[in-house]
């Protein structure tokens, strides 16, 4: 009922988008006999228009995307003449894969007089994106008061983006930021939970047996990287993967 209410106010949009413009189009040499012979451009603009929004809507929709879309469709010239199509038009995403950037439709009529027309069109996506809420350092921890989120034009950000406070925590900047610079995945590396001379604990596990013991990490570490460890029980050198802050996980 919601799609259906949508749609229906958006035909009523365009019937007086349409009304506003025929006036216009007499005046550049159409005629009613003409626009009752023709395809206007206001009508091919008001298609693509249609189903980009539809598109857009649903690609949110699948994709659990939050945001909120524009849909500009570029002006076509006013002197092109089209046959009128005797059948429904039909649309489809030529360009890109994804409704969103800049795109083209292509809009075709398969009725007695066929013809085919690419509209370019230009498909916004507006989200709330982290970026930083003061100067920040290079190498500096970041912590949930360093970042804000706002609302950014995602199409233009080429590096990508993160809009999830949770998304940076444990990390911290491989380069300094400006105030409200957007924050993006090159931006970050995991921060080092371990520090070279610090006491950490050793497990060793399997399935069915976990032992540990104490140790001293050699080198620095971040979750997820191996470094070399001394074993304080044998005095042995292994090579361990950091889990946490003390922790480390050796084979067995």
């Amino acid at each position: 009922m919601k799609r259906i209410t949508t749609l229906f106010r958006r035909a009523l949009a365009k019937a007086g988008w349409l009304a506003a413009v025929l006036p216009a189009l007499y005046s550049v040499g159409y005629s009613r006999a003409d626009e009752a012979e023709m395809t206007l451009p206001e009508q091919l603009i008001g298609t693509t228009q249609g189903f980009l929004e539809v598109l857009v809507e649903d690609y949110l929709e699948r994709g659990a995307i939050e945001g909120r879309s524009e849909v500009t469709v570029n002006s076509i010239d006013p002197r092109l003449r089209l046959a009128r199509c005797d059948k429904d038009l039909t649309t489809t995403l030529q360009s890109p894969a994804q409704p969103l950037g800049r795109v083209t439709v292509q809009v075709r009529c398969e009725g007695s007089s066929p013809w085919t027309v690419f509209v370019p069109a230009q498909v916004k996506l507006y989200r709330s994106v982290l970026v930083a809420a003061r100067p920040l350092k290079r190498d500096s921890l970041l912590s949930a008061d360093d970042l804000v989120l706002a609302e950014r034009d995602t199409g233009l950000l080429s590096q990508g983006y993160l809009t999830d406070p949770a998304q940076v925590m444990n990390t911290k900047l491989t380069r300094a930021l400006l105030p409200d610079q957007i924050v993006t995945p090159s931006h970050l590396q995991l921060a080092e939970v371990v520090k070279k001379g610090d006491q950490v604990v050793i497990t060793a596990q399997n399935p069915s047996v976990s032992v540990r013991m104490p140790g001293e990490a050699l080198s620095n570490g971040a979750p997820g990287q191996q470094i070399r460890v001394r074993n304080l029980n044998s005095h042995r050198v292994v090579k361990a993967r950091v889990v946490g802050p003390g922790q480390v996980e050796v084979a067995m």
